[in-house]
């Protein structure tokens, strides 16, 4: 069956395996340069090969993105590092400026080419250019209605895929091309170093009174005039799908593996329903799985209409996070009946825990013994990645451990 890939965020070499195991079809990374995320980790080349070689012992594909706005200096070792990326086996290329594109196609002809949502792509033509020069795929912008992606879809050859984001972060400026950072904070967002100015609080000000701030909106702590709420699309799986699109994306490289594993595998229960579960039935649960990682709340985007003030959050620009991820479970003693965990964050003996394994329901457990390393009894895990042994039944290996902070 040709089905809709679902691409995840892979920020560092744990992001990729998480996305990989809780099931993400592919993944997008970039190296330790050219990528528009300098707050993530990023890859070395030899935890590229390693990503890479993980991603396709599971039949995954991994893609490279190069696509920040690049000056001269930039272009000029553009194609030694490319060179060296391709070594590790990597399947694709993500790019938004057209001489990235030309070194790309010069320095390796076969390499598939992403064109990425930084080039604004909101229309047939534009959609039709890239493929005609040799573009596998286009990341149409997240400015789109549904209605618009399909008329793209029927308007353009049938071997060009399309990409959409659906989950993550939101920016107020077109598809990300932003000068703000750049102005306030002298910090590039088009390198990839954005400081997120549509996050601070703003006031006004008249400039025969300075120092009198007067706020925007009738709130003691400023107002957030910029800052949207998140993507979220899982309630719209069979709209998007309907609409020919090729891939669903995640954002957010620079998130946490929790955030990569419980998204990708709401997204993942409700992509593979759709597909095998006849009449297809939306399940709250997974909207409710998704609400555990942090988000800024929920906005449909473009996708139905123009976004409204309903879209933006005018109090706080804070996360949302009524749950922390406290271990990630790596093995199981058989011997004594022990479940390894490492610990992420502190958690205790009295503690009602869920636990999110790769596939699968959501069961819950109280802690009501905790040993360490060494089998000594203990009654709280406060240091970071130590490891905890549980008694219990087995779970599977990389499950998640999370537990409520509102309890």
């Amino acid at each position: 069956m040709d089905k809709v890939e679902l691409l995840a965020p892979a920020g560092n070499l744990e992001k990729l395996k998480m996305a990989i195991l809780y099931g993400a079809d592919a993944v997008y990374l970039a190296g330790q340069e050219f990528g528009l995320r300098t707050a993530s980790d990023n890859f070395t080349l030899e935890e590229m090969k390693t990503g890479v070689l993980f991603a396709h012992d599971r039949g995954r594909k991994v893609y490279l993105t190069m696509n920040i706005i690049p000056h001269n200096q930039d272009i000029k070792k553009a194609a030694s590092f490319l060179e060296k990326a391709v070594e590790t086996g990597i399947d694709a290329v993500i790019v938004s400026d057209p001489g990235m594109f030309s070194v790309v196609k010069k320095t390796i002809p076969e390499l598939s080419i992403h064109i990425s949502t930084q080039a604004n792509i909101t229309n047939i033509e534009s959609v039709s250019f890239w493929h005609s020069i040799g573009a596998s795929r286009v990341v149409l912008a997240r400015e789109l209605s549904l209605e618009e992606i399909e008329q793209i879809r029927d308007g353009v050859p049938n071997d060009m895929e399309l990409e959409v984001f659906v989950h993550g972060a939101m920016c107020i400026s077109y598809s990300g091309r932003c000068l703000l950072s750049n102005y306030l904070a002298g910090r590039d967002a088009n390198k990839g170093d954005c400081a997120h100015p549509c996050r601070w609080k703003y006031y006004l000000t008249e400039e025969k009174r300075p120092g009198e701030y007067f706020p925007i909106s009738e709130n003691e702590r400023g107002t957030f005039i910029f800052n949207s709420k998140d993507l979220c699309m899982i309630r719209h799986i069979p709209e998007l799908i309907k609409s020919g699109v090729s891939s669903l994306k995640v954002e957010g490289r620079v998130k946490s593996a929790f955030y990569v594993a419980t998204v990708v595998k709401a997204y993942r229960e409700a992509i593979d329903a759709y597909y095998y579960e006849k009449p297809y039935k939306f399940r709250e649960e997974w909207f409710e799985e998704i609400t555990k990682v942090s988000n800024r709340d929920f906005t449909t985007g473009f996708f139905f209409n123009k976004p409204t003030e309903a879209d933006h959050n005018y109090a706080t620009s804070s996360y949302i996070r009524n749950y922390d991820f406290v271990g990630i479970v790596k093995g199981y003693d058989n011997e004594n009946g022990l479940v390894l965990v490492e610990q992420r964050n502190r958690f205790k003996v009295g503690d009602t825990l869920e636990i999110m394994p790769p596939a699968g329901p959501v069961t819950k457990f109280t802690v009501t013994q905790m040993l360490d390393s060494e089998g000594n009894s203990i009654s709280v895990a406060p240091h970071p990645q130590m490891e905890i042994k549980l008694p219990m039944m087995p779970l599977p290996e990389n499950s998640i451990l999370r537990v409520n902070k509102q309890h």
